[in-house]
């Protein structure tokens, strides 16, 4: 699968993104679960701006680490 790259964002929107991963995380963690490395290299990549939230949903859902019901 090729992910493609968006333009850079500002400070403002990379911390707003961050503060989503954490919820996300926290979320996970709560339900007794933690995301593997790969999932948190795609979360790195999409603070630091390389792809968008679409890109990051459709990458962790295509991982061999998550299990849908």
């Amino acid at each position: 699968m090729t992910i493609e790259t968006i333009s850079p964002i500002s400070a403002t929107e990379r911390a707003r993104r961050h503060r989503e991963v954490d919820f996300a995380r926290g979320n996970v963690r709560h339900e007794g679960g933690i995301l593997s490395d790969e999932i948190e290299q795609l979360n790195a990549r999409y603070i630091a701006g390389e792809i968008n939230s679409e890109a990051l949903t459709s990458a962790i859902l295509a991982s061999q680490t998550v299990h849908l019901p």
